[in-house]
């Protein structure tokens, strides 16, 4: 997985705890040469693929890791350097594949493939709430205009592979979308969603070649759109911030511009 510093010139990029290798590595775009790429040294993780980086939307620079030993670490950045500490290791019993924080509080959604949603107070180092669902957590994200609302992913359950929730409700599932897969593929952990900068529209890839278009706004379970973009599985479509366009990649080989 990558993300950017929230800075905007620096790409942070994870990769595996097997064999003793270094975790994180920062690609600084502003420099050249053997400079450009720096490792970080530590490698809190102990095992397994790293399946998920993300910054934390809060006043001091840091990011989550969540990793298939099952734990969640923080990296925080002190005076050009990145400490690291287990925010928590023990709440799930299986990878973990998804970490988001909360806005307006240190509060951070982590989701795994055992199927767990946990809300856990960084803070007060404990966790809020746990909420167990029927199908696999491939990933989470938080909605950019409703901090309340988040999105996890799922797998093995067709029609309803997209879940939404209220961080006010607890474990209540507010809505479920999804789609009927023609393909006979499983759903895979490298499809992801993306939400419109607005909040409104969700999109998502497939392993069928189109993109699904969903707006929450409405009960109905089928996407409002599906564009049929590409040859093979798309792996994830990505609204831009500003411009009316749509960027998806695929596994033709292909990356697309759409304008909607």
């Amino acid at each position: 997985d990558v993300a950017w510093h929230p800075d905007g010139d620096t790409i942070f990029a994870v990769y595996t705890a097997d064999g003793g290798d270094t975790q994180v590595s920062m690609m600084n775009l502003n420099t050249s040469g053997q400079k450009k790429v720096t490792f970080l040294q530590a490698k809190p993780h102990t095992k397994g693929i790293i399946n998920n980086i993300n910054f934390m939307p809060w006043s001091d620079t840091c990011f989550m890791t969540g990793g298939s030993d099952h734990a969640v670490m923080l990296w925080q950045e002190r005076d050009d350097s990145w400490n690291h500490k287990k925010v928590h290791r023990d709440l799930h019993s299986s990878a973990v594949m998804g970490v988001a924080g909360l806005q307006q509080r240190k509060t951070i959604i982590s989701v795994g493939m055992d199927k767990r949603i946990i809300s856990y107070d960084v803070s007060a180092e404990r966790a809020e709430y746990k909420n167990l669902i029927d199908s696999k957590c491939l990933s989470v994200l938080l909605n950019p205009s409703d901090f309340n609302l988040y999105m996890v992913q799922t797998g093995r359950s067709p029609g309803r592979q997209l879940r939404l929730f209220d961080i006010r409700l607890r474990q209540t599932e507010v809505h479920a979308i999804g789609w009927k897969q023609t393909s006979s593929e499983s759903q895979s952990a490298l499809i992801n969603q993306s939400w419109s900068p607005d909040g409104w529209y969700l999109s998502s890839g497939s392993a069928d070649p189109v993109i699904h278009i969903f707006d929450i706004r409405y009960q109905g379970q089928k996407p409002c759109q599906s564009v049929q973009a590409h040859q093979k599985r798309v792996f994830k479509a990505v609204w831009h911030q500003t411009f009316p366009v749509l960027t998806s990649i695929s596994s033709d080989l292909n990356v697309a511009i759409h304008k909607y």
